[in-house]
C-alpha cells in the first residue's frame, strides 16, 4: 500500500530592512528552486513580499535559510509569517513586478566596487572590459542614484539609459548577478564619460576610452583634474608632485588643512602609513571610507604640503570603476599611484554634482574635467573614520557608504525631522524605531549650503517615507539650520540645547531608552549655553527629556567671538589673564601677538568690550596649543588642537606625569604649571601630553563625584573634542578602571556631525511628555 502524499502548505512572508537592490529576489528564487517550492516574490514598499507552496518541511526549510543566507549586502531587520490556504499551485516559482502599495523598505548605500566586476573591467575577453560603470547586485551606487521607492530603474537616474539586448537578458536572468541590478550597462548602452578641458589648457577634448587615458596623462603631467564620483565631483592630482599639491592647496584657498589621499593599492598604502589589520579591513570593506591613519616616518614620495603639521593621513581605496582605471590597468603606461582626492567645490561651499555647474563652480581650480552622463540624484561625500586600538571604529563624517542605512532607535518616534547644527551639518530623519541621517553637508555658512540642506532633506523624505510632523534644532538664534526648520515645518521648531544634543546622540546610539539619566562629559568647540554664554566644557546629568548641569570649565573670555578661534595666541592671552596670569614677553604665545594687538585685546578685556564667556573645552585646547608654542594662528576649523594631539602623541609613552585642575575643573593651576615648565625648557610634546592627562583625569574626577553625588555609573563621551584620539583613550581608561560604562561613539559622529540624531530623540520624547 503507497503512503499518503504530503499535504502541501503555503506561507506569505514579509522581508523587512535593507532588501532591495541587493539581489534579494533571485536569492529567495534560487531557494526557492532548490527547494522545490512553487510561488512568486516581488519587491514592495514595506519590503520584500514571498509566498512559497510546497511540503512542510520544505517551507519550513526555506523560512529558515532565508535570513541566515541572505545576499551580502542585505540587512535583514524582520521577518514576518502568516499561513495561507494552499492553492495547489505545482508551478515554478515566479519573480513578480514591483508592488508599489504604501509601506516603507530600506535602501541600501552606494558600494565598492566587487571583487567579481573587477575581474570583469580587467578581463580583455570580457564585454565589460575598461567599462567604467562596470556594477552588479553586489556592489555600485544606489543612494546616490535613486529618485524614489520602492527600488526600481524606472526611478533611479539611469531610467534615461535604454539597456541593450544583452544586458536586458542579463537584468531578467534570475539565475545572472545582474538580474535587476537597476546601474546595469555595457559600454553598448551608457553612460559615457567624456573630458572637457579648461579653457586655453591646451587639452583637447575626448570620450569613452581616450577620456580616461587623457585625464590619466593629464594627472602623470601634473595637472588638476575634477573626477566626477558617485555622490559629486573630486579634484584630483598626483599625491607626489610637490608643485601640483601647492597649486592645488593655492586654487582651492585650502590653508593648511590635510588633503585626503587615494592610494591605488595596499603596497601604496604600507609605503605612506602603518597599517594595522583592523584597519586594513575598513580600507578595503564595502564601504570604502576614508581611514585615518599614522605617517611613516620613512615615508616617501608623499608631497609635505598633502598633510601639514598632522601625524596622520586620511587614505582611501578606489571604490569605482572609474578610480580603478584612473590608476591603470595591466598594460597601461605607469602613472601615478598616490592622488590627492578632495571635495570638488571652493572652500565653504557644498559638493559639486551638476555637470554645467561644475564648469562654472570649479573653473580656475581644475585643468579638465572627466565628466559623465549619469545624473547624480543627491550629492554625497566621502565618510571618515578612524580605528582605536581595541578595533572599533569611530566615525567622523558620516556620508557614502553609510546613508542612508538606519539606525535603530531605543524608543519609538513620531514622524520627526532635525536640522543638525551649522558645522558640519547633517539631517536626520526618524520614524518608529528607525533614524536615517541624510549625507555630510557642510558648514552651512551662504545660500548654496542651506540650499543643498534643503534638497538633500526632500531627498531623505522621498526615501524613506517619513512626512516630519516635528522639527528640532539647536537653540542657537542665529543658527542657519534653526531657520531653515522654521521654514521646513512651517511653524517653530522644537529647540534642544546643544550639549544635551550631544549626550542624547550618544545614549541614542548606544541603545539607553531614557529611563534612567547619565553623566554627560560634552566637550567641544561651541555651543549656544542656557545662559547666552558659549558652552563646550560641560558635565551634564542628562536624560532625554532634561538635563542638569553637574560641572563646567571655568570660563574665561572668547575676544572677538567666533572670528578670535583663527587666533589662538589671542585665546591664550585670555585664558592667562582670567587666571591671573601676567603676559610676560617670554611666552610664546605673547610673542606671537603684535604690541599693538596686545594693546587692543587688552582694553577687550578689562572693558569686557566684544567679548562672551565660554566654558569651551575645545577653546581650551586652542589656547594651550598657542601658550606651548606649537599653533598661534589657525587656517582651518580645529588646527590648534589637532597639532596639540600631534605633538603629545610623540611624548606619551615617554612621559606619564600630569597636571591638575581643581575645584569645578579650573585650569588656572594648569597653566600656572605649564608656564614653570615652558621656563624650565620642556619641550613642547612633553607639555602637550601633560596637559592631555590632566583633562582626562580631570574627567574621571568629576564624573566620580557625579558618581557619589547621585548613584549614577555611565558616562557619555561626546563632542567635537573627542575625536581627540589620545583624549577620548585616556578618559575611558581611567572610567572604566574606576567602575563606570563608558559610551563612546562609532557609527554616529562624536562632533556636531551627529547633532540631529541628539535633537531628534529629545525633540520626540519633549513632545511626547507634553
Amino acid at each position: 500500500m503507497t503512503a499518503p502524499a504530503t499535504r502541501a502548505v503555503r506561507r506569505r512572508v514579509l522581508v523587512r530592512g535593507t532588501v532591495q537592490g541587493v539581489g534579494f529576489r533571485p536569492f529567495v528564487h534560487r531557494l526557492a528552486t532548490d527547494l522545490a517550492l512553487a510561488g512568486f516574490v516581488s519587491n514592495t514598499a514595506g519590503g520584500v513580499l514571498i509566498e512559497v507552496e510546497g511540503p512542510p518541511e520544505g517551507v519550513a526549510g526555506f523560512c529558515d535559510r532565508l535570513a541566515a543566507q541572505a545576499p551580502p549586502l542585505a540587512a535583514v531587520t524582520g521577518v514576518g509569517f502568516e499561513d495561507l490556504p494552499a492553492t495547489g499551485d505545482g508551478g515554478a516559482f515566479a519573480i513578480r513586478s514591483t508592488d508599489r502599495s504604501p509601506g516603507r523598505t530600506h535602501l541600501p548605500p552606494d558600494t565598492a566596487t566587487c571583487a567579481d566586476c573587477l575581474r570583469e573591467l580587467a578581463d580583455p575577453a570580457d564585454r565589460r572590459y575598461r567599462h567604467p560603470f562596470v556594477t552588479c547586485t553586489h556592489c555600485g551606487p544606489r543612494f546616490t542614484l535613486a529618485t524614489g521607492m520602492p527600488y526600481d530603474r524606472a526611478v533611479t537616474t539611469m531610467s534615461g539609459f535604454r539597456m541593450c539586448a544583452d544586458c536586458a537578458r542579463e537584468y531578467g536572468d534570475p539565475r545572472d548577478r545582474r538580474f535587476h541590478a537597476q546601474p546595469v550597462a555595457c559600454p553598448g548602452c551608457g553612460p559615457r564619460l567624456r573630458l572637457v578641458p579648461a579653457s586655453g589648457s591646451g587639452v583637447r577634448p575626448a570620450r569613452d576610452g581616450g577620456a580616461l587615458a587623457a585625464a590619466r596623462e593629464l594627472l602623470a603631467a601634473g595637472r588638476i583634474v575634477a573626477v566626477k564620483g558617485l555622490g559629486g565631483y573630486h579634484l584630483a592630482c598626483d599625491a607626489t608632485d610637490a608643485r601640483t599639491v601647492r597649486t592645488l592647496r593655492t586654487r582651492k584657498a585650502r590653508g593648511g588643512k590635510p588633503f585626503a589621499v587615494m592610494a591605488a593599492d595596499l603596497d601604496a598604502v604600507r609605503r605612506i602609513a602603518v597599517l594595522t589589520a583592523a584597519e586594513e579591513t575598513a580600507l578595503t570593506g564595502p564601504r570604502r571610507p576614508i581611514v585615518l591613519l599614522r605617517r611613516r616616518a620613512e615615508a616617501t614620495g608623499l608631497a609635505p604640503g598633502v598633510c601639514p603639521g598632522s601625524p596622520h593621513l586620511g587614505v582611501m581605496l578606489p571604490y569605482t570603476p572609474v578610480h580603478s582605471l584612473l590608476f591603470g590597468l595591466p598594460g597601461d603606461p605607469p602613472g601615478p599611484r598616490l592622488l590627492v582626492m578632495t571635495s570638488g567645490n571652493r572652500s565653504g561651499e557644498p559638493i559639486v554634482t551638476d555637470d554645467e555647474e561644475a564648469l562654472t563652480r570649479l573653473a580656475g581650480l581644475a585643468d579638465a574635467w572627466l565628466a559623465h552622463d549619469r545624473p547624480i540624484a543627491s550629492p554625497c561625500d566621502d565618510s571618515l573614520l578612524r580605528v582605536r586600538p581595541d578595533g572599533t571604529e569611530q566615525v567622523l563624517r558620516r556620508s557614502r557608504g553609510y546613508v542612508p542605512r538606519p539606525l535603530l532607535l531605543p524608543v519609538p518616534v513620531r514622524p520627526a525631522l532635525a536640522v543638525g547644527g551649522d558645522l558640519k551639518n547633517a539631517l536626520c530623519l526618524g520614524e518608529g524605531e528607525h533614524a536615517w541621517f541624510g549625507p555630510h553637508i557642510g558648514d552651512m555658512g551662504d545660500l548654496a549650503t542651506l540650499e543643498a540642506a534643503r534638497r538633500a532633506e526632500a531627498h531623505l523624505r522621498c526615501l524613506t517615507g517619513v512626512s516630519p510632523r516635528l522639527v528640532a534644532a539647536d537653540r542657537h538664534p542665529g543658527y542657519h539650520s534653526a531657520r531653515l526648520a522654521a521654514r521646513l515645518a512651517g511653524q517653530a521648531p522644537v529647540r534642544v540645547q546643544h550639549h544635551h544634543a550631544h549626550i542624547a546622540s550618544a545614549m541614542a546610539e548606544h541603545g539607553l531608552d531614557g529611563t534612567s539619566p547619565v553623566i554627560g562629559v560634552a566637550f567641544d568647540g561651541t555651543g549656544y549655553g542656557d545662559d547666552g554664554t558659549v558652552w563646550g566644557g560641560e558635565i551634564l546629568l542628562a536624560g532625554y527629556t532634561g538635563f542638569r548641569r553637574y560641572a563646567r570649565l571655568s570660563p574665561a573670555p572668547l575676544p572677538g567671538g567666533d572670528a578670535g578661534v583663527a587666533n589662538p595666541c589671542r585665546l591664550a592671552l585670555a585664558r592667562l589673564w582670567a587666571a591671573g596670569l601676567p603676559w610676560d614677553p617670554d611666552l610664546p604665545c605673547v610673542t606671537a601677538c603684535a604690541p599693538g594687538e596686545r594693546a587692543l585685546l587688552e582694553r577687550q578685556l578689562t572693558g569686557g568690550l566684544a567679548c562672551v564667556a565660554t566654558s569651551s573645552m575645545g577653546r581650551l585646547f586652542d589656547a594651550v596649543s598657542s601658550l606651548v608654542g606649537v599653533c598661534h594662528r589657525a587656517g582651518y576649523e580645529a588646527q590648534a588642537a589637532l597639532e596639540l594631539e600631534a605633538a603629545a602623541a610623540t611624548a606619551w609613552d615617554a612621559d606619564t606625569s600630569a597636571y591638575a585642575f581643581t575645584g569645578d575643573l579650573d585650569p588656572a593651576p594648569v597653566l600656572r604649571a605649564l608656564v614653570a615648565d615652558l621656563r624650565r625648557g620642556t619641550p613642547a610634546p612633553v607639555l602637550a601630553a601633560r596637559f592631555h592627562r590632566a583633562v582626562a583625569r580631570a574627567v574621571a574626577s568629576v564624573c566620580r563625584r557625579a558618581r557619589e553625588d547621585t548613584g549614577l555609573a555611565t558616562v557619555a563621551l561626546s563632542g567635537g573634542v573627542f575625536a581627540n584620539a589620545l583624549l577620548e583613550e585616556e578618559c575611558a581608561r581611567l572610567l572604566t578602571g574606576d567602575g563606570f560604562a563608558v559610551l563612546r561613539h562609532g557609527e554616529v559622529p562624536p562632533n556636531d556631525g551627529g547633532l540631529a540624531l541628539g535633537q531628534l530623540v529629545v525633540a520626540a520624547h519633549l513632545r511626547q511628555e507634553e
